[in-house]
């Protein structure tokens, strides 16, 4: 089953599989950046098997000059062990499904060079590698 998280308790219920993505966010700081997010639209969906989270997603729509309308995916992660099990990827479809009821005319993600995997997994789902993701540390 896929749900948003509307509740602190249903955020927290995420917080374990997201560190796999996020390692560096404590559970303190993870609730209070998810509801600081949600203030300007961010949302936290997630796919339970039985009463286990097995993927997690935050997400966002938005609007730019370059894309429009578009769908945001900040955050897309399966835990470790159930990977390989098509959980991902049911969570993606709900995802691009979803950006396409709310009318978007874009999907985008951005993925870390070092998530291989990930990279292999998008692309077989029909994401294309569309340049480069540049920052600076401040």
């Amino acid at each position: 089953m896929i749900n948003t998280a509307q509740t602190d308790a249903e955020i927290e219920r995420c917080y374990p599989i997201m560190t796999e993505l996020r390692p560096r966010l404590s559970s303190e700081q993870f609730l209070t950046l998810v509801q600081t997010q949600m203030l300007s639209g961010y949302k936290l969906t997630y796919l339970e098997i039985d009463t286990n989270i097995v993927a997690v997603a935050g997400h966002r729509l938005s609007h730019n000059l370059a894309w429009g309308k578009f769908f945001y995916v900040d955050d897309l992660v399966t835990a470790k062990q159930h990977r390989s099990k098509g959980y991902g990827k049911k969570l993606l479809n709900w995802l691009i499904d979803y950006a396409h009821q709310q009318d978007c005319q874009q999907f985008h993600l951005d993925s870390g060079l070092q998530r291989k995997d990930a990279h292999r997994f998008y692309e077989r789902e029909g994401l294309s590698n569309m340049g480069h993701h540049y920052s600076l540390e401040l």
